[in-house]
């Protein structure tokens, strides 16, 4: 299965409102550096995480404009994997810079490294994995879940 740019669009919505938000609260109280209580952590990780969810839809559509220069028009796995580098660092700019809104302290390196990781390895594995396993229409219809 090739998946379509709707698709991966809603698919990345998908996996990261739901995945996503799971794993956030799961690793935000245990984070390193996390800014004053745990009610203020969570008021920084999950605009953090919308923001993510928003400069994603802007990655698949250069994603997909690079894909077209690939005779199969398709990411190996491990490409998929690899870009976690360069969503990484935007994110990491983004923040430095004050462009992502609701975020308003200075959020220690520390704590978006490890949220940035765990939550999107764990929903890279979940795309991976169960998710092929649990949505099968999923993967016959070119990665649409509408």
């Amino acid at each position: 299965m090739i998946p379509t740019l709707a698709g991966r669009l809603q698919t990345r919505i998908f996996v990261l409102a739901t995945v996503g938000a799971l794993l956030t609260a799961l690793v935000v109280p245990v984070s390193p550096g996390r800014p004053g209580s745990l009610g203020a952590a969570y008021r920084t990780a999950y605009p953090i995480l919308l923001a993510v969810i928003v400069v994603g839809l802007a990655w698949e559509l250069l994603y997909h404009l690079l894909m077209q220069f690939r005779w199969d028009k398709d990411w190996p796995t491990l490409f998929g994997l690899v870009t976690i580098v360069p969503e990484g660092a935007v994110m990491w700019t983004l923040l430095n810079t004050g462009l992502v809104p609701g975020v308003g302290d200075h959020v220690p390196a520390s704590m978006f490294l490890t949220m940035f990781v765990f939550v999107w390895l764990g929903q890279w594995l979940f795309v991976n994995g169960p998710m092929r396993v649990f949505f099968v229409q999923w993967r016959l219809r070119g990665g649409r879940l509408l």
